[in-house]
């Protein structure tokens, strides 16, 4: 007789530490710590307890502090320099054109936390107190808390955000550590989902198709696709033209392919690199751009999409 083996489980990517062996069997596995890849892992001793096993005990408390936040929505780019933060920090703006909408923006960008000098709050500071950190304001109705704000210590590490409509969450590029703790800390108090950031050409559309898989993986919804630096746009003729070239058919083809929704394309204007330099809203400086129509186009498409 054959003896057949069972193959083994792939273990859930986001119960992996970032500083585990190759074959790691994850933290919630029943090997956790027990398996020959576990030799001399530096958390062998914790997993092998099965403390990793045990609910996270901040969980409740994430849970309660966020229920004040009606939608949180992720805004991801499965590569860098695509203009994700600048477009987050735009986003925040339109929904923030609404008097009655209460906007905040967290920026939990470690490689490069942009978004305090495109808000213009760079030099800002924010303030503890018994119920946390409170953000910094860019006007009444948008809040902003950036790891750019942090001091070292972790102290008091809880955001007071008081009753917001709509959460952005700027991210790193690509699917790291970061990404993995903000679906393990939000998944109690709901994540809306997600918005997709690319440009057209295929070298960053092959990083969102990885972005997407990696959503679906994990239980994030897409909200839908974005393409930004779509075409350059005259600031004075206001004609448009092709600086990055869609060889594969671009966000369109590829929400298309992938069977996402495409929320709208976003034209190269420079004045929103300006904009962002100075730290002042694009869309009130420049409201006659082809750029400004598309934000609140998209803007409309994910309320629609999220039944607001």
């Amino acid at each position: 007789m054959i003896a057949v083996q069972s193959p083994a489980s792939v273990p859930d990517p986001r119960t992996i530490p970032s500083n585990a062996p190759e074959h790691c069997p994850g933290t919630e596995s029943e090997l956790a710590g027990k398996s020959d890849a576990c030799a001399g892992c530096e958390n062998q001793e914790t997993c092998a307890s099965g403390a990793t096993k045990l609910p996270d005990p901040s969980l409740p408390f994430i849970k309660k502090r966020m229920s004040s936040v009606k939608r949180k929505i992720l805004v991801l780019s499965g590569k860098g320099g695509v203009g994700k933060s600048t477009f987050t920090a735009q986003l925040g703006w339109a929904f923030a054109a609404d008097d009655s909408t209460q906007t905040g923006i967290m920026d939990v960008d470690i490689c490069g936390p942009s978004i305090p000098t495109i808000l213009g709050i760079a030099s800002e500071q924010v303030h503890s107190s018994s119920s946390g950190w409170s953000p910094v304001y860019v006007q009444d109705n948008m809040a902003v808390m950036s790891v750019g704000f942090m001091l070292p210590s972790s102290r008091d590490a809880d955001v007071d955000w008081g009753d917001l409509d709509y959460l952005l969450v700027d991210t790193p590029p690509g699917t790291s550590d970061e990404h993995l703790s903000i679906v393990q800390y939000l998944k109690e108090s709901g994540i809306d989902g997600a918005v997709l950031i690319t440009t057209p050409q295929e070298v960053a559309l092959q990083d969102v198709r990885r972005e997407i898989d990696f959503c679906r993986k994990v239980g994030i919804r897409v909200i839908g696709l974005v393409e930004n630096m779509s075409g350059f746009v005259c600031p004075n003729c206001k004609n448009e033209s092709q600086i990055f070239k869609p060889s594969t058919g671009g966000g369109k083809q590829l929400a298309k392919e992938t069977g996402v929704e495409f929320l709208g394309a976003v034209p190269l204007d420079p004045r929103i690199g300006m904009s962002a330099d100075y730290g002042v809203s694009f869309l009130d400086e420049y409201p006659d751009s082809p750029a400004t129509t598309a934000y609140l186009d998209i803007i409309d498409k994910i309320k629609d999409i999220l039944h607001d």
